[in-house]
Protein backbone atom coordinates (compact mmCIF):
# COMPACT_ATOMS: atom_id res chain seq x y z
CA UNK A 1 0.00 0.00 0.00
CA UNK A 2 1.77 3.54 -1.14
CA UNK A 3 1.31 6.58 1.03
CA UNK A 4 0.28 9.79 -0.78
CA UNK A 5 1.29 12.80 1.21
CA UNK A 6 -0.94 15.45 0.04
CA UNK A 7 1.45 18.39 -1.44
CA UNK A 8 0.96 21.79 0.38
CA UNK A 9 -1.44 24.29 -1.51
CA UNK A 10 1.50 26.60 -0.78
CA UNK A 11 4.65 24.88 -2.39
CA UNK A 12 2.00 24.26 -5.77
CA UNK A 13 0.80 27.87 -5.42
CA UNK A 14 4.49 29.48 -5.30
CA UNK A 15 6.50 26.59 -6.45
CA UNK A 16 6.21 27.80 -10.15
CA UNK A 17 6.57 31.26 -9.48
CA UNK A 18 10.09 30.93 -7.71
CA UNK A 19 11.29 27.81 -9.22
CA UNK A 20 13.19 29.18 -12.42
CA UNK A 21 11.57 27.20 -15.67
CA UNK A 22 9.23 25.00 -13.67
CA UNK A 23 6.78 25.81 -16.09
CA UNK A 24 8.41 24.29 -19.15
CA UNK A 25 7.04 21.08 -18.30
CA UNK A 26 4.06 19.87 -20.31
CA UNK A 27 1.60 16.78 -20.16
CA UNK A 28 3.68 15.81 -22.88
CA UNK A 29 6.55 16.06 -21.82
CA UNK A 30 6.50 15.93 -17.68
CA UNK A 31 9.27 17.79 -15.72
CA UNK A 32 10.72 14.27 -14.38
CA UNK A 33 11.67 13.20 -18.09
CA UNK A 34 12.68 16.91 -19.21
CA UNK A 35 14.97 17.11 -16.24
CA UNK A 36 16.24 13.59 -17.35
CA UNK A 37 16.98 14.76 -21.58
CA UNK A 38 18.60 17.75 -20.15
CA UNK A 39 21.72 15.39 -18.43
CA UNK A 40 23.13 15.83 -21.58
CA UNK A 41 23.46 19.56 -21.90
CA UNK A 42 25.07 18.76 -17.92
CA UNK A 43 27.48 16.33 -19.75
CA UNK A 44 28.34 19.23 -22.63
CA UNK A 45 28.70 22.09 -19.84
CA UNK A 46 31.22 19.92 -17.70
CA UNK A 47 33.84 18.70 -21.19
CA UNK A 48 33.42 22.57 -22.08
CA UNK A 49 34.68 23.92 -18.20
CA UNK A 50 37.65 20.86 -18.46
CA UNK A 51 38.57 21.99 -22.24
CA UNK A 52 38.39 25.58 -22.20
CA UNK A 53 39.05 26.45 -18.42
CA UNK A 54 41.30 23.90 -16.40
CA UNK A 55 43.09 22.03 -19.36
CA UNK A 56 43.76 25.91 -21.18
CA UNK A 57 45.18 26.67 -18.42
CA UNK A 58 46.94 23.84 -16.80
CA UNK A 59 48.61 23.44 -20.66
CA UNK A 60 49.90 27.17 -20.66
CA UNK A 61 51.20 27.83 -17.20
CA UNK A 62 52.14 24.36 -15.23
CA UNK A 63 53.12 21.83 -18.72
CA UNK A 64 54.35 25.46 -20.62
CA UNK A 65 52.88 24.46 -24.14
CA UNK A 66 52.94 26.94 -26.48
CA UNK A 67 49.65 29.70 -26.60
CA UNK A 68 49.16 29.48 -29.98
CA UNK A 69 49.07 25.61 -29.76
CA UNK A 70 46.66 25.33 -27.19
CA UNK A 71 44.36 27.86 -28.52
CA UNK A 72 44.31 25.94 -32.50
CA UNK A 73 43.90 22.53 -29.72
CA UNK A 74 41.23 23.87 -28.21
CA UNK A 75 39.35 25.46 -31.17
CA UNK A 76 39.96 22.02 -33.21
CA UNK A 77 36.47 20.79 -32.10
CA UNK A 78 34.89 23.64 -34.05
CA UNK A 79 36.39 22.47 -37.12
CA UNK A 80 32.89 19.90 -36.79
CA UNK A 81 31.34 23.03 -35.80
CA UNK A 82 30.11 23.24 -39.93
CA UNK A 83 28.64 20.07 -40.13
CA UNK A 84 25.88 21.23 -37.35
CA UNK A 85 23.58 21.51 -40.25
CA UNK A 86 24.22 18.50 -41.96
CA UNK A 87 23.43 16.78 -38.61
CA UNK A 88 20.53 18.15 -38.08
CA UNK A 89 19.15 17.73 -41.21
CA UNK A 90 20.34 13.91 -41.05
CA UNK A 91 18.57 13.34 -37.70
CA UNK A 92 15.40 15.00 -39.30
CA UNK A 93 15.18 12.52 -42.09
CA UNK A 94 17.12 9.14 -40.75
CA UNK A 95 15.75 6.12 -42.26
CA UNK A 96 16.60 4.03 -38.83
CA UNK A 97 15.99 0.58 -38.67
CA UNK A 98 14.96 0.94 -34.85
CA UNK A 99 12.12 3.82 -35.91
CA UNK A 100 14.28 6.44 -34.16
CA UNK A 101 15.92 9.60 -35.40
CA UNK A 102 17.75 11.59 -32.49
CA UNK A 103 18.85 8.53 -30.49
CA UNK A 104 21.64 7.03 -33.40
CA UNK A 105 23.30 10.45 -32.83
CA UNK A 106 23.03 10.89 -29.38
CA UNK A 107 24.48 7.72 -28.52
CA UNK A 108 27.21 8.48 -31.54
CA UNK A 109 28.62 11.27 -29.96
CA UNK A 110 28.48 9.48 -26.24
CA UNK A 111 31.08 7.01 -27.99
CA UNK A 112 32.82 10.20 -29.67
CA UNK A 113 33.02 12.46 -26.31
CA UNK A 114 34.08 8.91 -23.86
CA UNK A 115 36.82 7.93 -26.95
CA UNK A 116 38.49 11.96 -27.03
CA UNK A 117 38.01 11.86 -22.93
CA UNK A 118 39.98 8.31 -22.19
CA UNK A 119 43.00 9.55 -24.92
CA UNK A 120 43.64 12.68 -23.46
CA UNK A 121 45.59 11.41 -20.09
CA UNK A 122 48.29 9.42 -21.92
CA UNK A 123 48.57 12.77 -23.80
CA UNK A 124 48.50 14.81 -20.97
CA UNK A 125 51.82 12.15 -19.47
CA UNK A 126 53.89 12.67 -22.58
CA UNK A 127 53.27 16.53 -22.24
CA UNK A 128 53.71 16.67 -18.66
CA UNK A 129 57.66 14.75 -19.00
CA UNK A 130 58.56 17.22 -21.65
CA UNK A 131 61.24 15.26 -23.45
CA UNK A 132 61.90 16.26 -26.84
CA UNK A 133 61.48 12.84 -28.38
CA UNK A 134 57.97 12.19 -26.92
CA UNK A 135 56.70 15.93 -27.00
CA UNK A 136 55.62 15.11 -30.90
CA UNK A 137 53.89 12.16 -29.83
CA UNK A 138 51.81 13.83 -26.64
CA UNK A 139 50.80 17.06 -28.85
CA UNK A 140 49.83 14.49 -31.26
CA UNK A 141 47.63 12.63 -28.99
CA UNK A 142 46.20 15.66 -27.42
CA UNK A 143 45.48 16.86 -30.93
CA UNK A 144 43.34 14.07 -31.90
CA UNK A 145 41.67 13.36 -28.57
CA UNK A 146 40.33 17.21 -28.94
CA UNK A 147 39.06 16.17 -32.64
CA UNK A 148 37.01 13.19 -31.04
CA UNK A 149 35.53 15.52 -28.16
CA UNK A 150 35.00 18.13 -30.90
CA UNK A 151 32.94 15.47 -33.26
CA UNK A 152 31.37 14.26 -30.00
CA UNK A 153 29.95 17.63 -28.67
CA UNK A 154 28.66 18.85 -32.19
CA UNK A 155 26.69 15.35 -32.78
CA UNK A 156 25.20 15.40 -29.17
CA UNK A 157 24.01 19.00 -28.76
CA UNK A 158 22.78 19.17 -31.82
CA UNK A 159 20.78 15.40 -31.76
CA UNK A 160 19.85 16.70 -28.49
CA UNK A 161 18.26 19.83 -28.51
CA UNK A 162 16.60 18.53 -32.14
CA UNK A 163 14.96 15.86 -29.54
CA UNK A 164 14.12 18.09 -26.87
CA UNK A 165 12.27 20.43 -29.51
CA UNK A 166 10.27 17.64 -31.55
CA UNK A 167 8.94 16.80 -27.97
CA UNK A 168 7.83 20.17 -26.49
CA UNK A 169 4.91 21.42 -27.41
CA UNK A 170 5.23 25.15 -29.53
CA UNK A 171 3.79 27.42 -26.95
CA UNK A 172 6.59 25.81 -24.16
CA UNK A 173 9.83 25.47 -26.64
CA UNK A 174 11.56 29.04 -25.78
CA UNK A 175 11.17 27.60 -22.16
CA UNK A 176 12.69 24.04 -22.99
CA UNK A 177 15.10 25.81 -24.58
CA UNK A 178 15.93 28.20 -21.81
CA UNK A 179 15.57 25.06 -19.31
CA UNK A 180 18.32 22.92 -21.49
CA UNK A 181 20.77 25.69 -21.71
CA UNK A 182 20.11 26.81 -17.66
CA UNK A 183 21.44 22.78 -17.54
CA UNK A 184 24.67 23.55 -19.25
CA UNK A 185 25.69 26.34 -17.61
CA UNK A 186 24.92 24.29 -14.19
CA UNK A 187 27.04 21.38 -15.97
CA UNK A 188 30.01 24.48 -16.46
CA UNK A 189 29.54 25.49 -12.36
CA UNK A 190 29.29 22.81 -10.74
CA UNK A 191 32.26 20.63 -12.93
CA UNK A 192 34.19 23.90 -12.70
CA UNK A 193 34.05 24.42 -8.73
CA UNK A 194 35.04 20.38 -8.48
CA UNK A 195 37.79 20.49 -11.06
CA UNK A 196 38.92 23.60 -8.82
CA UNK A 197 39.02 21.78 -5.53
CA UNK A 198 40.11 18.01 -7.07
CA UNK A 199 43.50 20.24 -8.61
CA UNK A 200 43.82 22.67 -5.93
CA UNK A 201 47.16 20.77 -5.25
CA UNK A 202 47.98 20.08 -8.46
CA UNK A 203 49.77 17.08 -9.84
CA UNK A 204 50.03 15.60 -13.56
CA UNK A 205 49.22 12.64 -12.08
CA UNK A 206 46.01 13.91 -10.32
CA UNK A 207 45.01 15.35 -13.52
CA UNK A 208 44.95 12.30 -15.13
CA UNK A 209 42.57 10.91 -12.75
CA UNK A 210 40.25 14.10 -13.24
CA UNK A 211 39.81 13.32 -17.07
CA UNK A 212 39.48 9.48 -16.48
CA UNK A 213 36.56 9.84 -14.20
CA UNK A 214 34.77 12.78 -16.56
CA UNK A 215 35.19 9.81 -19.37
CA UNK A 216 33.35 7.84 -17.03
CA UNK A 217 30.96 10.58 -15.95
CA UNK A 218 30.19 10.83 -19.59
CA UNK A 219 28.92 7.72 -20.31
CA UNK A 220 27.26 6.84 -17.56
CA UNK A 221 24.66 10.10 -17.28
CA UNK A 222 24.00 10.27 -21.27
CA UNK A 223 22.98 6.94 -21.27
CA UNK A 224 20.77 8.20 -18.54
CA UNK A 225 19.65 10.96 -20.45
CA UNK A 226 18.64 9.22 -23.43
CA UNK A 227 16.86 6.29 -21.93
CA UNK A 228 13.44 5.87 -23.45
CA UNK A 229 13.19 9.64 -25.04
CA UNK A 230 11.99 8.35 -28.33
CA UNK A 231 9.17 6.80 -29.39
CA UNK A 232 9.89 3.97 -31.91
CA UNK A 233 8.10 4.39 -34.96
CA UNK A 234 7.78 3.10 -38.17
CA UNK A 235 10.79 2.74 -40.48
CA UNK A 236 11.03 5.26 -42.89
CA UNK A 237 12.38 4.80 -46.63
CA UNK A 238 15.06 7.03 -48.40
CA UNK A 239 15.31 10.26 -47.73
CA UNK A 240 13.55 12.98 -49.92
CA UNK A 241 14.72 14.08 -53.42
CA UNK A 242 17.27 17.16 -53.64
CA UNK A 243 18.54 16.34 -50.02
CA UNK A 244 20.35 18.50 -48.14
CA UNK A 245 21.65 21.02 -50.40
CA UNK A 246 17.54 21.78 -51.33
CA UNK A 247 16.54 21.88 -48.12
CA UNK A 248 19.30 24.44 -47.40
CA UNK A 249 18.23 27.12 -50.33
CA UNK A 250 14.93 26.55 -48.73
CA UNK A 251 16.39 27.74 -45.66
CA UNK A 252 18.29 30.27 -46.58
CA UNK A 253 15.11 31.56 -48.52
CA UNK A 254 13.50 32.49 -45.06
CA UNK A 255 13.27 36.35 -45.00
CA UNK A 256 16.02 37.72 -42.75
CA UNK A 257 17.71 34.12 -42.06
CA UNK A 258 21.26 35.40 -43.53
CA UNK A 259 20.76 38.70 -41.39
CA UNK A 260 20.24 36.56 -38.32
CA UNK A 261 23.22 34.02 -38.94
CA UNK A 262 25.65 36.99 -39.56
CA UNK A 263 24.44 38.53 -35.94
CA UNK A 264 24.99 34.98 -34.47
CA UNK A 265 28.88 34.83 -35.79
CA UNK A 266 29.67 38.52 -35.39
CA UNK A 267 28.30 38.01 -31.50
CA UNK A 268 29.84 34.42 -30.90
CA UNK A 269 33.30 35.90 -32.17
CA UNK A 270 32.89 38.96 -30.13
CA UNK A 271 31.87 37.31 -26.45
CA UNK A 272 34.07 34.12 -27.40
CA UNK A 273 37.85 35.71 -28.19
CA UNK A 274 38.85 35.98 -24.56
CA UNK A 275 38.14 32.25 -23.65
CA UNK A 276 41.34 31.23 -24.59
CA UNK A 277 43.25 33.97 -22.86
CA UNK A 278 41.11 34.93 -19.54
CA UNK A 279 42.49 31.73 -17.12
CA UNK A 280 46.06 33.07 -18.26
CA UNK A 281 45.43 36.40 -17.52
CA UNK A 282 44.40 35.62 -14.01
CA UNK A 283 47.25 33.49 -13.80
CA UNK A 284 49.65 35.49 -14.97
CA UNK A 285 49.24 39.05 -14.94
CA UNK A 286 47.28 38.56 -11.55
CA UNK A 287 48.91 35.57 -9.83
CA UNK A 288 45.69 33.78 -9.35
CA UNK A 289 46.68 29.88 -8.72
CA UNK A 290 44.47 26.40 -10.85
CA UNK A 291 41.70 26.30 -8.37
CA UNK A 292 41.11 30.00 -8.53
CA UNK A 293 41.50 30.58 -12.63
CA UNK A 294 38.76 27.31 -12.77
CA UNK A 295 36.13 29.13 -10.48
CA UNK A 296 36.55 31.70 -12.84
CA UNK A 297 34.55 29.42 -15.52
CA UNK A 298 32.63 29.08 -12.72
CA UNK A 299 32.14 32.58 -12.17
CA UNK A 300 31.19 33.07 -15.88
CA UNK A 301 28.80 30.27 -16.58
CA UNK A 302 27.34 31.95 -13.42
CA UNK A 303 26.34 35.17 -14.66
CA UNK A 304 25.10 32.66 -17.90
CA UNK A 305 22.88 31.29 -15.57
CA UNK A 306 21.71 34.35 -13.69
CA UNK A 307 21.02 35.66 -17.49
CA UNK A 308 18.78 32.61 -18.48
CA UNK A 309 16.54 32.94 -15.22
CA UNK A 310 16.17 36.55 -15.97
CA UNK A 311 15.46 35.70 -20.01
CA UNK A 312 12.32 33.35 -19.06
CA UNK A 313 10.73 35.83 -17.31
CA UNK A 314 11.26 39.15 -19.47
CA UNK A 315 10.46 37.04 -22.48
CA UNK A 316 7.62 35.39 -20.56
CA UNK A 317 6.36 39.48 -20.13
CA UNK A 318 6.81 40.62 -23.22
CA UNK A 319 10.54 41.89 -24.19
CA UNK A 320 11.33 40.65 -27.76
CA UNK A 321 13.80 37.82 -27.60
CA UNK A 322 16.40 40.92 -30.34
CA UNK A 323 15.80 43.04 -27.43
CA UNK A 324 17.38 40.59 -25.43
CA UNK A 325 20.41 39.97 -27.00
CA UNK A 326 20.70 43.57 -27.86
CA UNK A 327 20.85 44.21 -23.75
CA UNK A 328 23.54 41.71 -23.70
CA UNK A 329 25.45 43.11 -25.88
CA UNK A 330 25.28 46.29 -24.20
CA UNK A 331 26.64 44.83 -21.13
CA UNK A 332 29.55 43.27 -22.37
CA UNK A 333 31.04 47.04 -22.92
CA UNK A 334 31.79 47.76 -19.50
CA UNK A 335 32.55 44.00 -18.82
CA UNK A 336 35.43 44.00 -20.98
CA UNK A 337 36.41 47.54 -19.38
CA UNK A 338 36.51 46.30 -16.17
CA UNK A 339 38.47 43.23 -17.47
CA UNK A 340 41.19 45.40 -19.12
CA UNK A 341 41.49 47.42 -16.08
CA UNK A 342 41.90 44.92 -13.30
CA UNK A 343 45.30 44.83 -14.76
CA UNK A 344 46.78 48.85 -14.13
CA UNK A 345 44.89 48.85 -10.64
CA UNK A 346 46.16 45.34 -9.65
CA UNK A 347 42.15 44.41 -8.62
CA UNK A 348 41.55 41.15 -8.46
CA UNK A 349 37.78 42.13 -7.40
CA UNK A 350 37.24 44.03 -10.61
CA UNK A 351 38.41 41.12 -12.50
CA UNK A 352 35.18 38.65 -11.51
CA UNK A 353 33.21 41.67 -11.55
CA UNK A 354 34.05 41.67 -14.87
CA UNK A 355 34.23 37.91 -15.81
CA UNK A 356 30.46 37.88 -14.13
CA UNK A 357 29.18 40.41 -16.10
CA UNK A 358 30.74 39.03 -19.39
CA UNK A 359 28.86 35.68 -19.05
CA UNK A 360 25.90 37.47 -17.93
CA UNK A 361 26.02 39.61 -21.42
CA UNK A 362 26.69 36.11 -23.38
CA UNK A 363 23.82 34.73 -21.79
CA UNK A 364 21.78 37.21 -22.69
CA UNK A 365 22.37 37.20 -26.38
CA UNK A 366 23.14 33.43 -26.30
CA UNK A 367 19.16 33.05 -25.24
CA UNK A 368 18.07 35.71 -27.88
CA UNK A 369 19.45 34.41 -30.41
CA UNK A 370 18.57 31.14 -29.51
CA UNK A 371 14.72 32.05 -29.42
CA UNK A 372 15.04 33.75 -32.69
CA UNK A 373 16.32 30.72 -34.11
CA UNK A 374 13.24 28.79 -32.94
CA UNK A 375 10.66 31.26 -34.07
CA UNK A 376 12.15 30.22 -38.02
CA UNK A 377 11.71 26.50 -37.29
CA UNK A 378 8.75 24.23 -38.89
CA UNK A 379 8.20 20.23 -38.09
CA UNK A 380 10.23 19.64 -41.36
CA UNK A 381 13.22 21.57 -40.76
CA UNK A 382 13.51 22.19 -37.48
CA UNK A 383 16.39 19.74 -36.75
CA UNK A 384 18.17 22.06 -39.85
CA UNK A 385 17.46 25.36 -38.41
CA UNK A 386 19.06 24.62 -35.42
CA UNK A 387 21.88 22.90 -36.51
CA UNK A 388 22.68 25.80 -38.83
CA UNK A 389 22.47 28.17 -35.64
CA UNK A 390 24.76 25.92 -33.71
CA UNK A 391 26.65 25.08 -36.44
CA UNK A 392 27.62 29.32 -36.77
CA UNK A 393 27.74 29.65 -33.30
CA UNK A 394 30.35 27.32 -32.48
CA UNK A 395 32.10 27.66 -35.73
CA UNK A 396 32.46 31.53 -34.61
CA UNK A 397 33.36 30.65 -30.94
CA UNK A 398 36.30 28.24 -32.38
CA UNK A 399 37.94 30.77 -34.98
CA UNK A 400 37.62 33.39 -31.73
CA UNK A 401 39.63 31.13 -29.51
CA UNK A 402 42.36 30.28 -32.25
CA UNK A 403 42.64 34.22 -33.18
CA UNK A 404 42.41 35.02 -29.45
CA UNK A 405 45.50 32.95 -28.42
CA UNK A 406 47.39 34.10 -31.72
CA UNK A 407 46.55 37.37 -31.31
CA UNK A 408 48.01 37.49 -27.86
CA UNK A 409 51.28 35.38 -28.72
CA UNK A 410 52.06 37.78 -31.59
CA UNK A 411 51.26 41.01 -30.29
CA UNK A 412 52.79 40.05 -26.54
CA UNK A 413 55.89 39.53 -28.76
CA UNK A 414 56.20 42.21 -30.27
CA UNK A 415 55.61 44.33 -26.87
CA UNK A 416 58.27 42.23 -24.88
CA UNK A 417 60.77 42.40 -27.28
CA UNK A 418 60.28 46.27 -27.50
CA UNK A 419 58.87 47.01 -30.60
CA UNK A 420 55.71 48.79 -29.59
CA UNK A 421 57.57 51.33 -27.57
CA UNK A 422 58.56 51.55 -23.62
CA UNK A 423 55.35 52.03 -22.44
CA UNK A 424 53.58 48.38 -23.91
CA UNK A 425 56.68 46.70 -23.27
CA UNK A 426 54.96 44.19 -20.72
CA UNK A 427 52.99 40.87 -20.73
CA UNK A 428 49.35 42.73 -20.35
CA UNK A 429 49.74 44.15 -23.85
CA UNK A 430 48.99 41.23 -25.68
CA UNK A 431 45.75 40.77 -23.21
CA UNK A 432 44.52 44.02 -23.57
CA UNK A 433 44.83 43.84 -27.28
CA UNK A 434 42.10 40.72 -27.32
CA UNK A 435 39.90 42.51 -24.79
CA UNK A 436 39.93 45.83 -26.85
CA UNK A 437 39.40 43.90 -30.20
CA UNK A 438 36.25 42.77 -28.40
CA UNK A 439 34.94 45.94 -27.61
CA UNK A 440 35.07 46.88 -31.25
CA UNK A 441 33.17 43.75 -32.26
CA UNK A 442 30.41 44.69 -30.11
CA UNK A 443 29.71 47.66 -31.47
CA UNK A 444 29.49 46.06 -34.86
CA UNK A 445 27.21 43.02 -33.69
CA UNK A 446 24.52 46.31 -31.99
CA UNK A 447 25.10 47.75 -35.96
CA UNK A 448 24.16 43.94 -37.02
CA UNK A 449 20.80 43.65 -34.94
CA UNK A 450 19.48 47.16 -36.10
CA UNK A 451 17.53 45.96 -39.02
CA UNK A 452 16.15 42.55 -36.99
CA UNK A 453 14.85 44.84 -33.78
CA UNK A 454 13.07 47.10 -36.60
CA UNK A 455 11.40 44.20 -38.25
CA UNK A 456 10.39 42.93 -35.30
CA UNK A 457 9.03 45.82 -34.22
CA UNK A 458 6.82 45.81 -37.59
CA UNK A 459 5.64 42.57 -37.13
CA UNK A 460 5.12 41.44 -33.27
CA UNK A 461 3.96 44.86 -31.53
CA UNK A 462 4.33 43.97 -27.95
CA UNK A 463 5.77 45.46 -24.78
CA UNK A 464 9.52 45.91 -25.39
CA UNK A 465 12.67 47.25 -23.63
CA UNK A 466 13.59 50.79 -24.89
CA UNK A 467 17.64 50.41 -26.38
CA UNK A 468 16.78 53.45 -29.10
CA UNK A 469 18.47 50.29 -31.28
CA UNK A 470 16.06 50.04 -33.86
CA UNK A 471 17.29 53.07 -35.60
CA UNK A 472 20.79 51.78 -35.94
CA UNK A 473 21.90 51.73 -39.96
CA UNK A 474 21.64 48.15 -41.16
Amino acid sequence: MKLRLPMPRWLTAYGTRFMPFADAASPELPMGRLLRLSLFQVVIGMVVALMVGTLNRVMIVELQVPTWWVALAVAIPMVFAPLRALIGYRSDTHPSALGLRRIPYLWTGTILLFGGLAMMPFALLLLSEAADPTLWAGQLGAGLAFVLIGAGLQVTQTAGIALANDLATEEKRPRVVALLYGMLLLGMIGSSLVFGWLLADFTPQRLVQVVQGAAVFVAVVNLVSMWKQEARQGKRGAREAGGFSTSWRELMGVPRMRRFLWTVALGSLAFSMQDIVLEPYGAEILGLDVGATSGLTALGAGGSMLAFVLSSRWLASGWHACRLAALGVLLGLPAFAMVIFAAPLASVALFRTGVLLIGFGSGLFSVGMLVTAMSFSNARLSGLVLGAWGAVQATSAGVAMALGGALRDAVSGLALSGRLGEVLQTPVTGYSFVYHLEVYLLFVVLIALGPLLRSSRAERPQPMLKLGLAELPG
